[in-house]
C-alpha cells in the first residue's frame, strides 16, 4: 500500500488554560492530570502527536470536552498551543508571525464550523465569494468562482437567496461552499453537520462523501459520533481527556480498540459495515483457481468494500466471489462462508 506525502504534523502539542502555563510545562515535561490540578492549570490538549497525509480524511473524536475542538483551532493557531510543533508542508506554523498566519488562512486553508455563520445581509452568492473579496479579487472572478462552488455543492438556482430564505441544510452548503471558494489545501470541518436533523444530516454526509470524491481535500474532521466518524474516515483519532488514545483505520478501531474507553465507544458498530473484503477474503498467491462449483466465479467485488456490500451478491448458485484491487487485478476470493461468520459476529 502506498502511503501519500505527509500535509500536517502535530508532535507534542499542549493548550493548557491557566497562569503560568509555559513556564510551568517548560520545567515538568509530561504532567499528569494531578499535577496539572495541583498547579490550578487545565490540560485541554495533552502530548498530542499524529500525521496527516495528502488526500486523506483524518477525524478526530471522542466525547463533549474531551479536547478535539481544542486541538483543531490550534492546527490553524486560532488558539496558541501552549508548546509542541505544528507542521504545514514542513513550515512549523509556531513560529509564523502574523501576517504569515493570515496569509496561509487565506490562501490554504478552509474551514466550516458547527454554527454555519453566514453573514445575513448577504445572499448566497455574496457569503461564498465574501472571502474571495478580502483576498482582493476583482468582483467578476470571485462571483464566477463563487457560482461554481454553489452549484458543485447542489444549490444552483439560489444564489440570490438570503440565508433566512434557505433551510439549515442549504445554509450549511453554502458554508461548505464558502470554505472551498479558495481552494485550500487542508479542510477543516469541526461538527458541521450536528446542528442538523438526523436525515438532513445523513443527506450531508453523502454530499460530503461526493464532494470529497471530487475535490480529493486534505480533510480534519471533528464529531462526536462514532457512526459518522466510521462512515467517512480514513483513519480515526480518539481523544480523552485532551490525550489522543488510539490512531487506526475505522476496521483497526472497531476490531481492536486500544482500552475500554475505545470499546465503549465502539461497542455498538455493525462489524460487517467496517470490516473490509481484504481481511476476510482468502489470498490468492497464483493464478485464480475456479470460482464456484461449476469453475465460474459469482462476481467481482473490490477488496477495499466492506462485507455488508458483499451480502446481496451471494445466493444459492453463487458461493464465491473474485476479489479484485484498485488496479482491477484479481488478488483473492470471497467465501459465503466467511461473510455469514462475519455477519454472525455483527
Amino acid at each position: 500500500m502506498i502511503v501519500a506525502p505527509t500535509k500536517l504534523v502535530c508532535r507534542s502539542v499542549w493548550k493548557l488554560f491557566g497562569s503560568g502555563a509555559e513556564g510551568y510545562l517548560s520545567a515538568h515535561a509530561e504532567p499528569s492530570d494531578d499535577d496539572l490540578k495541583q498547579a490550578g492549570l487545565v490540560g485541554a490538549v495533552r502530548n498530542v502527536g499524529l500525521n496527516v497525509h495528502e488526500g486523506e480524511i483524518f477525524v478526530i473524536m471522542g466525547l463533549s470536552g474531551s479536547g478535539k475542538s481544542t486541538l483543531v483551532r490550534c492546527m490553524s493557531r486560532l488558539i496558541e498551543p501552549t508548546a509542541g510543533e505544528i507542521l504545514f508542508n514542513g513550515e512549523n506554523l509556531l513560529k509564523a508571525n502574523a501576517k504569515r498566519m493570515i496569509e496561509i488562512r487565506r490562501h490554504q486553508m478552509g474551514m466550516v464550523f458547527q454554527h454555519f455563520a453566514l453573514l445575513p445581509h448577504l445572499t448566497a452568492l455574496g457569503n461564498v465569494a465574501f472571502p474571495l473579496e478580502i483576498q482582493g479579487i476583482d468582483r467578476a472572478r470571485r462571483e464566477a468562482r463563487a457560482a461554481e462552488m454553489i452549484e458543485l455543492v447542489g444549490l444552483a438556482g439560489r444564489e440570490a437567496f438570503f440565508p433566512r430564505e434557505l433551510s439549515g441544510g442549504q445554509q450549511q452548503r453554502v458554508g461548505i461552499a464558502r470554505s472551498l471558494a479558495v481552494e485550500p489545501e487542508l479542510w477543516f470541518l469541526d461538527e458541521p453537520f450536528s446542528a442538523l436533523d438526523p436525515l438532513i444530516r445523513r443527506e450531508m454526509q453523502d454530499e460530503f462523501v461526493r464532494l470529497q470524491s471530487v475535490l480529493k481535500k486534505t480533510i480534519v474532521f471533528i464529531t462526536h459520533d462514532i457512526d459518522e466518524a466510521i462512515r467517512l474516515a480514513d483513519r480515526i483519532a480518539i481523544m480523552k481527556d485532551g490525550a489522543v488514545v488510539q490512531i487506526g483505520t475505522p476496521e483497526e478501531i472497531v476490531m481492536a480498540p486500544a482500552n475500554d474507553y475505545v470499546a465503549e465507544f465502539t461497542r455498538n458498530v455493525v462489524k460487517a459495515k467496517v470490516i473490509r473484503v481484504a481481511s476476510v477474503m482468502t489470498e490468492l498467491p497464483g493464478r485464480p483457481p475456479n470460482g464456484g462449483p461449476d469453475g465460474r466465479w459469482g462476481g467481482d467485488i473490490a477488496a477495499a468494500a466492506t462485507i455488508a456490500e458483499t451480502a446481496p451478491l451471494f445466493s444459492d448458485t453463487v458461493d464465491t466471489l473474485r476479489v479484485l484491487d484498485d488496479d482491477g487485478a484479481p488478488v483473492g476470493a470471497l467465501r459465503r462462508a466467511d461473510v455469514v461468520d462475519v455477519m454472525m459476529r455483527s
